[in-house]
């Protein structure tokens, strides 16, 4: 393509959707600059990946670009100025569910009412330890987790940690970004969405309670009938007889 009179140079042609004088996508030249500069930190010795030649941490050269594949440096700097604050997120992950709930071993009695009822099972730690082990099994222990963590931050009266916890809550369970992703309707989600600006202990009632129905339904019978309970029932019931 030749140079036209009055017009951009040659080669460099305004993207769609790029308005005259005004904010839009970077255009085809600033993007070349900024690859050039992304090559040239790579290729100078001592240089950190991602990391500006000129150590200017202060530019925003590559603040309108929106790849995916985007390793500049801006990004880098606000991905690190981002973890700090958020030290205390990964605190709090690492004080929540990882291992089982404390718990006495369950007696006879009480292993056998979780059949008469999934209220009954879930109402106890030990209950929600042999469900979260055979919901491990079948690879949708989130769901438990989710409703955990729901149940935790209903106990939180601090607004910044309700915020915090809501947050992280948002992050695990309910990103469709996230691994542990829960199963919920879009209604609900949208109702989230909205609330997760001003957050409250009990903004993922209805999301629990959907995940709490869920594992009622799908989860419980085959709960009662797989072999972490059986065995379980039939371990109590050897020591009871034994005694």
């Amino acid at each position: 393509m030749s140079k036209a009179d009055g017009g951009d140079p040659a080669g460099v042609s305004p993207p769609a959707g790029w308005a005259d004088g005004g904010g839009g996508p970077m255009g085809s030249k600033q993007m070349e600059m900024r690859k050039r500069q992304m090559f040239a930190a790579q290729e100078t010795p001592g240089a950190a990946p991602g990391q500006h030649v000129g150590g200017n941490r202060g530019s925003n050269a590559c603040c309108f670009c929106w790849c995916c594949c985007c390793s500049c440096s801006c990004l880098t700097f606000r991905n690190q100025e981002d973890q700090r604050p958020r030290r205390a997120s990964h605190d709090l992950r690492t004080e929540g569910f990882l291992t089982c709930e404390e718990s006495t071993t369950p007696t006879l009695e009480e292993v056998s009412s979780w059949a008469q009822s999934f209220d009954k099972l879930m109402i106890t730690p030990a209950g929600r330890n042999a469900f979260r082990e055979f919901l491990r099994t079948e690879f949708s222990e989130e769901n438990m987790l989710f409703w955990m963590a729901c149940e935790e931050l209903k106990k939180e009266a601090n607004k910044n940690m309700i915020e915090e916890k809501a947050r992280i809550i948002y992050e695990d369970y309910i990103s469709i970004l996230s691994p542990k992703e829960v199963s919920l309707d879009s209604r609900v989600r949208e109702v989230i969405n909205k609330n997760m600006l001003e957050p409250s202990q009990h903004i993922f009632d209805d999301a629990q309670l959907q995940i709490y129905t869920l594992m009622h339904r799908d989860s419980y019978p085959r709960f009662m009938n797989s072999t972490v309970y059986k065995d379980l029932l039939q371990s109590l019931s050897e020591k009871s007889t034994e005694a």
